[in-house]
């Protein structure tokens, strides 16, 4: 008796996922695994059929005919699941084709817009530029001629004005395309910005590294210094701190990254889902096939580490012995 009812809940259950598997056969748009899943499920529920009627004492089809059907069941499922595995190495090799895919056109993207600003800054400093240095020349030769003390003052202020105008022009044009990290590398490029940005704000600013001229691919030098910008610029604008720990190091093939201040902390993946720069920070660094690791808590501050493989060692000639560390603080 308990087998006869253990027989009929099996063809129940197996006649259940046959319909569904019949269902979803559109779906994986007739997809041969799927079919040999589903002639094999569907043979199993006629063998468990036939089993119960010769368990009541029907004698519908001879003995021998289990091994046979038991054969082609094996067959089915072993078919199956050999496609099947083909199935799972294919849609892997499309995922991953799909990740190099990103990366591509989030690097191009990146490229492009490296190349705009390149272009709208060498515009502003060739074309602006010199317009305004002519305007303070000829002000300049105004100002030897006689005047009364009105005209004078006029004068001196509109040429105190175009002075600040050049000045914020080579700010704007130098943050659109830093020209120290063009013309001599990531550690300086680091260095200067860092300069600038305690020269503007009450805070200390730590820089350590063991790189000196070393040049790399100009991805990884574009990116990891707007990657350091944005970190500091986002320290000194929403965190409140009084400290900043900064390391860039070279260690084998891997640039390694190493950022943390002692502001007031936050939620991580808060401030993800709601900007402040991280999200674009690690697809920036994902673009680089690099590594992004934010963390942080209410009252302790954020901690940043950041690796980047370069594959190809930097591309200047090998120093002899070790590095040596230069400390730099700000």
């Amino acid at each position: 008796m308990l087998i006869t009812i253990l027989l009929i809940l099996s063809i129940v259950v197996q006649t259940l996922a046959t319909a569904y598997a019949l269902r979803l056969v559109r779906a994986t748009k007739y997809n041969s695994v799927w079919i040999l899943f589903i002639v094999g499920f569907s043979l199993l529920t006629i063998e468990r059929l036939v089993q119960l009627l010769m368990d009541l004492g029907v004698e519908v089809v001879p003995r021998w005919w289990f091994g046979y059907l038991g054969v082609t069941v094996s067959i089915c499922l072993s078919i199956g699941v050999m496609y099947a595995h083909k199935l799972f190495r294919y849609i892997d090799r499309l995922n991953h084709q799909r990740t190099l895919l990103n990366k591509r056109i989030l690097t191009a993207v990146l490229r492009t817009e490296e190349k705009a600003r390149s272009r709208f800054s060498k515009e502003l400093h060739d074309g602006l530029g010199p317009l305004l240095s002519s305007a303070k020349m000829s002000l300049t030769a105004l100002s030897r001629e006689e005047r009364n003390a009105e005209q004078r003052e006029i004068i001196d202020n509109t040429t105190y004005v175009i002075e600040e105008a050049i000045r914020s022009l080579r700010e704007i044009s130098n943050n659109l395309s830093p020209h120290v990290l063009n013309d001599f590398g990531l550690a300086r490029g680091v260095q200067n910005f860092i300069d600038k940005s305690v020269a503007m704000h009450d805070v200390k600013i730590r820089f350590t590294t063991n790189l000196r001229s070393e040049r790399y691919d100009t991805d990884v030098e574009v990116i990891l210094y707007r990657v350091i910008c944005e970190l500091i610029n986002n320290s000194l604008k929403h965190s409140g701190c009084t400290a900043i720990n900064l390391s860039l190091s070279q260690n084998g093939p891997e640039l390694t990254l190493d950022y943390s201040d002692n502001g007031r902390g936050f939620n991580p993946q808060a401030m993800m889902d709601c900007g402040m720069g991280l999200s674009n920070i690690s697809s920036r660094i994902n673009s680089l096939g690099g590594s992004c690791s934010i963390t942080s808590s209410k009252g302790k501050g954020m901690q940043a580490a950041i690796r980047v493989n370069t594959q190809d060692d930097p591309a200047v000639p090998a120093r002899r012995g070790g590095r040596r560390k230069n400390r730099r603080e700000s």
